[in-house]
């Protein structure tokens, strides 16, 4: 039987623009198993789980849970459990950490803040590696299972890059999908091999836009109007790029590019229809996903204010 990966990778959909938005990032450790909505059907108090929902909602943050790749034992009571919270806006990048006994005193954490990009001191800076987190959460789609596990077990046996599983990360058919702390690209239909470039680059503060879905940082249409800039001009810098302006309701925008250097770009970007359909996740009728398709990039003069 067809995945729903097999069948969009056999279409060739385009990856640009189809990133997870969240401008902040909540990630808690729950060993055990995953249900399809995994805030409140895995071992994490579904309680705390609905009320993390409630608070998040419109603020910018967007909470998941992470585990360690390998067997998942049932286990149901942890001594700690690591959080990261991480903003992912260009030049305002940061993970903050810590080890809690309760994720419960999550929940009175100033969401409106960490949305904003302001962490206030919370926890302690994450100086190490860049992260990567791999979805493989089969409740929801059973290819982030068949692809995505074995993807995180063999990242994590070579033994240099710091993998986590998480739950649910958005398009399950451009499995195996991953995204990247901390400047939040996502990247879908990877191979370890490729993964190890995409982490070495992070590491220099670099991005590689090879297999790339965009900057959880934006909106879709800005995801792909930063990553054709990106093309265009061959620009790596993680923090050279900001994305200012995006005009227009769809299924047309306008989106107002900047570089760090003064230099500015209008991009036209169009939303359309990946025909012929295919499954967006398995089990569900085939439909026709929205695709965001860059028209044209123009250099500007100088940035309309």
């Amino acid at each position: 039987m067809s995945t729903c990966a097999t069948a969009s990778r056999r279409l060739a959909e385009p990856l640009s623009g189809t990133a997870a938005t969240a401008r902040t990032w909540l990630l808690i450790e729950q060993p055990g198993p995953w249900g399809a909505d995994a805030l409140t059907t895995s071992h994490l108090d579904p309680a705390v789980g609905r009320a993390l929902a409630a608070a998040t909602e419109g603020t910018g943050v967007r909470v998941a849970l992470i585990r360690r790749p390998g067997r998942h034992a049932d286990c149901h009571g942890p001594t700690t459990q690591r959080v990261f919270a991480a903003h992912t806006a260009p030049g305002r990048s940061w993970i903050r950490t810590a080890a809690l006994a309760d994720p419960a005193s999550l929940t009175s954490l100033d969401f409106a803040a960490l949305g904003a990009g302001e962490h206030g001191g919370l926890w302690e800076p994450h100086t190490g590696a860049p992260l990567v987190f791999v979805c493989t959460n089969g409740k929801r789609d059973r290819c982030c299972a068949l692809l995505g596990r074995p993807l995180a077990a063999e990242l994590a046996a070579t033994g240099s890059i710091d993998t986590w599983e998480i739950t649910h990360i958005g398009g399950h058919r451009f499995s195996p999908t991953l995204f990247v702390l901390p400047y939040g690209y996502a990247y879908g239909r990877v191979t370890a091999h490729e993964v190890k470039d995409i982490v070495e680059a992070a590491r220099d503060g670099r991005i590689a836009t090879g297999n790339c879905r965009g900057r959880s940082a934006w909106e879709r249409p800005a995801q792909a109007a930063e990553l054709a800039v990106r093309e265009l001009t061959g620009e790596e810098g993680a923090g050279a790029l900001d994305v200012v302006r995006a005009e227009g309701p769809a299924p047309h925008w306008s989106v107002t590019v900047t570089h760090a250097d003064g230099r500015a770009w209008r991009v036209a970007v169009e939303q359309g229809a990946a025909e012929p359909p295919r499954p967006e996740s398995c089990g569900r009728v085939p439909g026709s996903p929205a695709r965001m398709d860059v028209a044209s990039v123009t250099p500007l003069v100088s940035v309309p204010r």
